[in-house]
């Protein structure tokens, strides 16, 4: 089976890659950070030649949420705006984003674009930053490993090459559980997508028009029922028709409910939108997960077990 849509990508805006003494923003659109892991990746971001600042609210608290919706928007907004701002990095998902993804600054977007880089809650901004303004951006961060208490290599390696040279081509991982959900043929269209609680949450208002595109999902911690019914929104809602394709990421802390695995679940749904689908790529909550691009074309190809990035403007 081979699905391509190679124009879908067309009129994207790729915002161009950083160099040394460029300047990035930190700032907190969802959940309160640990302010030692933040220090941390602003020491990781520095020692790559860039020049790193905070947001002004970056360790506010109200509740579960970094600040206040106004506080959170607002350093959001601010970075797009500023032109001396090359990549703004969300400091940790959590719960919030979705709160102000329709709210943002998207002429600023549109006029200046940067890559925002996010991963879990944050990937609702992605959606709508992509659905109002075509703009890509980066599923990544400076993934702190809570045994160690500190950013892995790999991680810390594999956003810099996204940010500031390329990313290529991500092959498969044996030890993911989704590999097994691999099925055969290639597919070719914007990679969009990521966490699917927030692709769900979206729905309706900030989920993009989908066809075309490599639908990539990745989830943690949830009961399988959850995810039965979600998957189960998005294709009765017709939110799946016209994909090309469908790239899994890790799908982490799942426990079988009465007998049915996440990987069984997975496969009755997807399976029946009859696309190729290549599963196993480390990209979410699972170990030493590798950053990529969204909204930028890619490649599946289910024989050599590869997502390959096409970053050229």
């Amino acid at each position: 089976m081979k699905l391509t849509s190679p124009a879908v990508a067309q009129g994207a805006l790729i915002p161009p890659k950083l160099k040394a003494g460029d300047k990035v923003r930190l700032i907190s659109p969802a959940s309160p950070p640990d302010e030692a892991y933040v220090l941390q990746a602003c020491e990781v971001l520095e020692s790559w030649g860039l020049v790193v600042e905070l947001g002004e609210n970056v360790f506010q608290k109200y509740g579960y949420l970094a600040g206040t919706d106004a506080q959170r928007l607002a350093d959001l907004n601010a970075a797009l705006r500023d032109p001396s701002v090359r990549a703004i990095v969300a400091t940790r998902g959590g719960k919030g984003s979705y709160r102000i993804a329709d709210a943002l600054d998207f002429a600023a977007a549109r006029q200046d674009p940067k890559y925002f880089v996010g991963i879990s809650d944050n990937t609702i901004l992605h959606m709508s930053l992509w659905k109002h303004c075509r703009l890509a951006g980066l599923h990544g961060a400076l993934y702190v490993d809570p045994e160690s208490g500190r950013i892995a290599e790999k991680v810390a390696t594999s956003l810099r090459s996204a940010l500031m040279a390329s990313v290529g081509t991500v092959r498969s991982r044996d030890d993911e559980t989704t590999l097994a959900l691999t099925t055969t043929g290639t597919a070719s269209g914007p990679l969009l997508g990521g966490n699917l609680d927030m692709v769900v949450t979206a729905a309706g208002w900030a989920l993009p028009d989908l066809r075309g595109a490599i639908l990539f999902l990745e989830a943690i911690d949830m009961y399988v029922g959850q995810v039965d019914r979600q998957l189960t929104m998005l294709r009765k809602a017709g939110h799946l028709q016209g994909i090309a394709g469908i790239a899994l990421g890790q799908f982490t802390k799942f426990a079988p409910s009465k007998g049915i695995t996440i990987e069984a679940l997975l496969r009755d749904h997807l399976s029946q939108l009859g696309v190729p689908i290549l599963g196993g790529l480390p990209f979410g909550h699972g170990r030493d997960p590798v950053s990529v691009p969204l909204g930028i074309t890619a490649t599946i190809d289910t024989a050599s077990r590869t997502l390959t990035v096409s970053e050229s403007p």
